[in-house]
C-alpha cells in the first residue's frame, strides 16, 4: 500500500467563479453555503476528505479583492492572503475565461512571493465549447508558471477525480491531521448563521446581503432530538430591517422557512428556527462588532 499523504489544499481566486461550490463536490457534502453574490465567504473554511490513501484539508477563503471599502473587507483580504502560506498547495480557480483582468494578475502577483506549487483549476467548463478550452489554456500560461492546468466543472463534478488525484501528488507524507470522521472546522452553530445567511443573500435584493450578518443567540439540543436556534440577522439600515422582514413578516418567513429546511437535511432531525433582526449601524466597520459577530483575527495556524 502507498504511504499516507495528509496536508493542507487551498482554493483561492476572485469573487463568485464557484470556490464554496467546488470545495462542497470535492468532499462530496454541502457544508459551505453559496450563492451568485460576491463576497458569499467571509471567513477561512476547513473540510476535511479522508480516504484510504490520505487526507486532504481544503481551505475555502473569500474571494481575493485588492482594494478593501471597510474593515470586513480588509478582514476577508487578510484571511485569503495570510492562507497563501499555510497551503501545501494551492488551486487557483478561474472561470473559462481567455481574458485575465486586473484583479487575476493581482492574484498572480501575490502567489510570486510565495514558493507554494500552484494549480489552475479551470472551472464551468460546462458553459464552453472544447475547441475553446485551449486558446483559454495558452492564455493563462503566460499569466503564472503553473505546475498543472485541470479543467473542471465543480457544478456538474467533471473531472474531480482527476483534481484529486493532482492535489494529492503534491502533499506530503504523514499523519492524518483529522479524525477521520470530522468534515470541517465548523461548528453546527457556526454553520447554522451560515446557512441562514446563504437563504438571506438568495432571497433578498442586490443591495443589502453585503451589509448583513447573523448571530446564533440560541443553540440548544433538546432531549428528544429537537434542535431549538434562535438567530438575530444583523443589518445596517432601518430601511434593510422593514425589506429583511417583509410585508406582514414574509420575507422573514420565507428565509426561516427554507434555512429550516436545510439545516434539518444537514443534523437529520427537526429544528425549530426563530429569526429577529436588529439593525447596527455600520457595523462592517466597527471592530468590536466584527469580532462579536466571527469577523476577527483569524490565528492562521497550518497545522493545529
Amino acid at each position: 500500500m502507498d504511504s499516507f499523504k495528509s496536508g493542507f489544499a487551498a482554493i483561492i481566486g476572485r469573487p463568485n467563479v464557484g470556490k464554496s461550490t467546488l470545495m462542497n463536490h470535492l468532499i462530496g457534502q454541502k457544508v459551505a453555503i453559496t450563492s451568485n453574490r460576491p463576497q458569499t465567504t467571509r471567513s477561512r473554511i476547513r473540510t476535511v476528505l479522508t480516504e484510504e490513501r490520505g487526507q486532504i484539508i481544503f481551505i475555502d477563503t473569500p474571494g481575493m479583492i485588492r482594494n478593501a471599502r471597510n474593515r470586513l473587507g480588509e478582514y476577508m483580504k487578510d484571511v485569503s492572503q495570510g492562507t497563501l502560506s499555510d497551503a501545501d498547495v494551492i488551486l487557483w480557480l478561474i472561470e473559462p475565461s481567455s481574458h485575465a483582468g486586473e484583479g487575476d494578475r493581482g492574484i498572480a502577483e501575490a502567489l510570486s512571493a510565495t514558493d507554494t506549487p500552484v494549480i489552475l483549476v479551470i472551472n464551468k467548463i460546462d458553459t464552453i465549447r472544447k475547441e475553446q478550452l485551449l486558446g483559454i489554456i495558452d492564455t493563462w500560461k503566460e499569466i503564472y508558471p503553473f505546475r498543472e492546468i485541470i479543467p473542471v466543472s465543480g457544478l456538474r463534478g467533471l473531472n474531480l477525480g482527476d483534481l484529486k488525484e493532482t492535489i494529492y501528488r503534491y502533499l506530503p507524507e504523514g499523519p492524518m491531521l483529522y479524525d477521520e470522521e470530522t468534515l470541517t472546522d465548523q461548528s453546527m452553530r457556526q454553520i447554522a448563521a451560515e446557512v441562514v445567511r446563504e437563504k438571506a443573500l438568495q432571497m433578498l435584493s442586490e443591495e443589502i446581503p453585503h451589509g448583513i450578518a447573523v448571530t446564533i443567540e440560541r443553540y440548544h439540543v433538546r432531549d428528544d432530538g429537537l434542535t431549538e436556534i434562535e438567530a438575530s440577522v444583523i443589518c445596517e439600515r432601518d430601511s434593510h430591517k422593514g425589506i429583511i422582514i417583509g410585508k406582514g413578516g414574509s420575507m422573514l418567513k420565507k428565509i426561516g422557512s427554507a434555512a429550516r429546511t436545510e439545516l434539518e437535511r444537514m443534523t437529520e432531525g427537526k429544528v425549530f428556527l426563530k429569526l429577529f433582526v436588529k439593525v447596527r449601524k455600520d457595523w462592517r466597520d466597527n471592530e468590536r462588532l466584527l469580532r462579536d459577530y466571527g469577523y476577527g483575527e483569524d490565528s492562521g495556524a497550518k497545522r493545529s
